[in-house]
């Protein structure tokens, strides 16, 4: 049996076994971005230009939880969305029975489909009818930042901000 410490891991530097508690990160800023596409764009382009990104670290500031309305949840939704997860955890139950079964067959996986099928749409109506009504809706949440900044180690900051400010300025390829 294999024991396992919470926040162990293979942090760089990190002594094997001991544990990798959270830390904040180091480094000086060296770019500054509304988004993390653009904040990957830059790392990305020192890493084209041989620079040593292992110094380099992304940090989300000022972190939020996004959650986006996709839709509102009614009976029919319920029960359809429980009739086809199911039916997929009742077709792979109804196919590993066939293929312990002496005879296989597709009766073995029918009848797993049809109890997944059964299963799923009577867990949905539990679960949405114990709700009553507080969440008429579907969504789906994202933890995001208000900013992403760029930090360096200091060994390699000026250049790191050197090579990324030429990138903003549209002078270097």
């Amino acid at each position: 049996m294999v024991v396992t410490a919470p926040f162990t891991g293979n942090r760089p530097g990190a002594q094997p076994g001991l544990p990798n508690l959270p830390e904040p990160p180091s480094g000086w800023p060296v770019g500054s971005y509304a988004k993390y596409e653009e904040a990957q764009r830059a790392v990305d382009h020192l890493a084209d230009n041989d620079f040593p990104v292992a110094d380099v670290t992304i940090v989300g500031v000022d972190l939020m939880l996004v959650e986006r309305v996709i839709g509102r949840l009614t009976w029919g939704r319920v029960l359809l969305t429980g009739a086809a997860s199911g039916a997929w955890l009742g077709l792979f139950v109804g196919l590993v029975l066939s293929l312990l079964s002496p005879t296989g067959g597709l009766a073995s996986i029918l009848t797993g489909l049809v109890i997944g099928i059964v299963f799923g749409v009577v867990s949905g109506a539990i679960t949405y009818g114990a709700s009553r009504g507080r969440r008429d809706f579907t969504s789906q949440s994202q933890l995001v930042a208000g900013r992403y900044d760029v930090l360096c180690q200091p060994r390699n900051a000026e250049k790191a901000r050197d090579m990324l400010g030429k990138l903003a300025m549209g002078t270097e390829g």
